[in-house]
């Protein structure tokens, strides 16, 4: 079963090396956890999976592996399941009195323990309710369901009264760290935290621990230092796609705005409908009498800049290719020719698309787009989005 259990994990693409499945081995077989189905999730995950991003799929696997277990009486489970010994052993020590046990090491030992759990199981005719001999249900045996015993087997319920076997792994709480799902509030200011570059700006307001302490010996008095507070001195310049087929991502582009606004100190954004032409907007709203023209734009923010698109790039390849083919406007210069200035004068730049990567094939100005951009164009996604993070830093 647990070869099973790595195969599935390996299946997964989660990376699980083999030193660390015999490190988990290792841990089980010195009996870290106890017949503990809680327990041995815990200990499995913590050996196994060495980024958050993968706790997700860790659940599903794990879930899909040992759920089967819960709906099998416990005979079935010491027929088909390699149970350790020595668990068996200990369960039956904690639950046994020294009389039975030496009744039962008199008969054949640990075979005949077996047979004899079997046995009872067997001999159960009708649903046994409380007690702490027979294997039921809302009693003290070790084996069963909705009993109370604190290292007890749980088998056919689907959640348990006394808290004691929760089943963590169903809950699928790190589902919003997986990064192939698309990002939300709270994971888009850990993608944008790859772009970063520290540096030292402003008044001298913070305080300088390790300065002051190393004044403070050198001088032999108390010689608070200051120093200015450190920033992320990475400049961005962001261009948004709003309107038409971008309107079902506007939650997600409006969270993506909000992250960087945060994230960046030195941001810079502008507004465009479908593709980039002689005008952008400050305001989203897009009103004509309040264009900023794009070559404004092109001189005044250096190379220095990283350059970051967003948009489906879902339109017509008319307003990619040709003059006059924008949807809105006569442009006298096409779409393609305006994206080709802003590349040359921001060589970093990237595209993040809030469409799924599987759809992209099938429209035609995506892939213009993204050969536009020699195929920097990311999905919006935790992945995507620290790939091309990674992309941009250079």
């Amino acid at each position: 079963m647990f070869l099973r259990f790595f195969t599935n994990l390996r299946d997964a693409k989660i990376p699980v090396s083999l030193r660390e499945f015999l490190s988990f081995l290792e841990a089980m077989q010195k009996a870290l956890v106890m017949y503990d189905v809680e327990g041995f999730y815990y200990l499995a995950r913590i050996t196994m999976v060495k980024d958050e991003r993968h706790l997700d799929r860790f659940d599903q696997v794990f879930s899909a592996t040992f759920k089967g277990l819960e709906g099998m009486s416990l005979a079935d489970i010491i027929d088909k399941v390699d149970i350790p010994e020595e668990w068996l052993r200990k369960l039956a020590e904690n639950q046994l009195s020294a009389e039975e046990r030496e009744k039962i090491e008199a008969l054949g030992g640990f075979d005949k323990l077996m047979e004899t759990l079997k046995e009872r199981l067997r001999e159960q005719e009708k649903r046994h309710q409380g007690g702490s001999k027979w294997i039921g249900t809302a009693g003290t045996s070790p084996f069963g369901a909705y009993g109370y015993n604190p290292e007890g087997i749980r088998i056919g319920q689907d959640k348990s009264r006394h808290q004691r076997a929760v089943k963590v792994w169903d809950k699928r709480e790190f589902r919003n760290l997986d990064d192939s799902v698309e990002l939300g509030t709270r994971n888009i200011k850990m993608a944008l935290k790859r772009l970063r570059r520290w540096a030292r700006s402003g008044a001298e307001d913070e305080l300088d621990l390790d300065g002051t302490i190393q004044m403070t010996a050198e001088h032999g008095y108390l010689d608070v230092q200051m120093r200015p507070e450190r920033r992320n001195a990475i400049k961005v310049l962001l261009f948004l796609d709003v309107g038409g087929s971008m309107d079902p991502h506007i939650k997600l582009v409006e969270e993506l705005f909000s992250a960087a606004r945060s994230e960046f100190k030195h941001l810079e954004y502008y507004y465009f409908h479908n593709c980039l032409y002689e005008g952008v907007w400050r305001d989203n709203a897009r009103r004509w009498g309040q264009q900023t023209p794009t070559w404004e734009v092109l001189n005044t923010y250096g190379a220095d800049y990283k350059c970051i698109f967003v948009g489906d790039a879902a339109m017509s390849p008319y307003e990619i290719a040709y003059v006059g083919g924008a949807n809105e406007h006569y442009n006298a210069e096409s779409g393609e020719t305006w994206l080709q200035r802003a590349r040359e004068k921001w060589p970093d730049h990237i595209w993040i698309n809030p469409v799924s990567e599987a759809q992209w094939q099938y429209t035609h100005s995506t892939k213009m787009i993204a050969r536009i951009f020699e195929n920097r164009m990311h999905p919006m996604t935790l992945k995507g989005i620290d790939t091309a993070m990674k992309a941009l830093v250079r």
